[in-house]
């Protein structure tokens, strides 16, 4: 007869090939739940065009636009349902494309801001700025571009409304952004 092997009941913790249990509180379900439904949110308050630009499956995308109609409870409702789905696939890269359309419009404001500081420079500092900017934009018409700076000058000095100070903005963006 054969003997039956004694089975191993003390656990080896050394043993790599065992899974290792990772125990999540109650708490910290119920905050990545709740931060999932604050995705659902954003992505409800989200236009047609940008949702689009988001991967979401069908089941998702069809809940964010019944919230989009509703209002209220039922909103509310919904909301909860759209946390859920969240809960059930990946939201790693639907958070990543809302991050980066977030951080586009940021960008944009940004480089707005920029374009303000560097009329302004061209206003204030005349020849030295707009042999800078030559420099970084060969492609710039030159004549315009001086005749637009000295007009700016002239308004600024006689109180005049900015006409040519808003040409001047509107050129270095057709002229930067357009590239």
């Amino acid at each position: 007869m054969a003997r039956k092997k004694k089975q191993k009941t003390d656990l080896d913790w050394l043993d790599e090939e065992q899974e290792e249990i990772i125990w999540v509180s109650k708490s910290e379900i119920k905050r990545d739940a709740e931060a999932l439904k604050k995705l659902g949110e954003k992505l409800v308050e989200l236009s047609q065009a940008k949702l689009e630009k988001i991967p979401l499956d069908d089941a998702l995308f069809d809940a964010i636009e019944l919230a989009q109609r509703l209002q209220k409870e039922a909103r509310r409702r919904q909301l909860q349902y759209i946390g859920k789905l969240l809960r059930n696939v990946d939201a790693e890269p639907i958070q990543e494309a809302l991050d980066k359309l977030e951080n586009k419009h940021n960008q944009q404001q940004a480089m707005l801001h920029k374009l303000e500081r560097l009329r302004d420079e061209l206003i204030a500092n005349g020849d030295e700025a707009f042999e800078q900017l030559l420099l970084e934009q060969p492609q710039t018409d030159r004549q315009h571009l001086r005749n637009l700076i000295r007009m700016a000058q002239k308004e600024k000095m006689q109180n005049k409304p900015p006409k040519a100070y808003r040409e001047i903005y509107q050129y270095l963006k057709t002229l930067i952004l357009e590239d």
